[in-house]
């Protein structure tokens, strides 16, 4: 039988930058994105249409940032989509690749940072779990210098971003890929816990804040309800806008009342 005709909408690189000009996104800003290539309709050029679509609406002055994780450098004894034998365990860690800025793809959020991270003249920050990847004048600021054992606080892009002023799109991705919330988790109590990884001398254990998505659409939910929060439609994908620095405030406050962590931890400030 033959494949039925997509249902639309057509979207196409001038309708990606048109809308998002119309929700508020502007010429010269730092934009954070979280995005489904998926949510948007039929895309004329897929994700490539995506991202010129994004640099047209922030122009050449402004500056595109995405995560561009590799979550699979981990531990595979934590694997769990798909799980490994446990017999296999030793042999992988001792033969994981370490991380490559230049060569490691990014994995678990979708293809559009993937095709930022491989854009030419796209930088990507160091950390071998959480790096992101940016384009544009401020790429340079936000990516360098993150630091091995700090997935996403106070020296990793997210706290620079939140220093240039940087907005947040969830472009078709829910709040619970909005890495801003994140940050917050190292500004409140939480437990440190370790992060087995592959480096450059071999495998390698660090001491990290442990973080957790859990409970961030009932966060943003609330965060929706009491901030401005600009809504619209960019295709099919429902879009959301907000200042990042509004975000990690609001999660700072919300977090020990709606997520108490009840595990002993350590100051990882000190």
């Amino acid at each position: 039988m033959p494949k039925p005709l997509p249902n639309g909408p057509l979207i196409t690189r001038e309708t990606i930058s048109a809308r998002l000009r119309e929700l508020g996104v502007e010429p010269g800003e730092t934009l954070l994105v979280h995005s489904s290539l998926s949510s948007l309709g039929w895309v004329n050029g897929g994700a490539v249409a995506v991202v010129q679509g994004l640099l047209d609406a922030l122009g050449p002055t402004g500056t595109l940032t995405v995560p561009a994780h590799s979550a699979d450098l981990s531990d595979p004894a934590l694997w769990r989509d798909p799980p490994v034998p446990e017999e296999w365990w030793e042999r992988v860690r001792a033969t994981m690749p370490a991380y490559d800025p230049r060569t490691t793809p990014s994995r678990g959020v979708g293809v559009i940072p993937e095709t930022v991270r491989t854009w030419p003249g796209a930088l990507r920050s160091s950390h071998p779990h959480t790096s992101f990847t940016a384009l544009g004048p401020r790429a340079a600021e936000i990516t360098e210098d993150h630091a091995p054992d700090c997935r996403l606080g106070e020296r990793s892009p997210l706290a620079r971003l939140e220093k240039l002023g940087a907005r947040v799109l969830l472009l078709g991705a829910g709040y619970d890929s909005c890495t801003a919330f994140h940050l917050a988790e190292y500004r409140v109590p939480a437990p440190l816990v370790p992060v087995g990884r592959p480096g450059p001398g071999g495998w390698e254990t660090v001491t990290e804040v442990s973080i957790s998505d859990e409970g961030f659409e009932e966060l943003g939910h609330d965060f929706e309800r009491d901030r401005p929060v600009v809504r619209g439609r960019v295709g099919a994908a429902e879009a959301r806008l907000f200042p990042l620095a509004d975000a990690v405030s609001y999660a700072e406050r919300w977090l020990p009342v709606h997520r108490p962590r009840e595990e002993d931890f350590s100051d990882p400030r000190a």
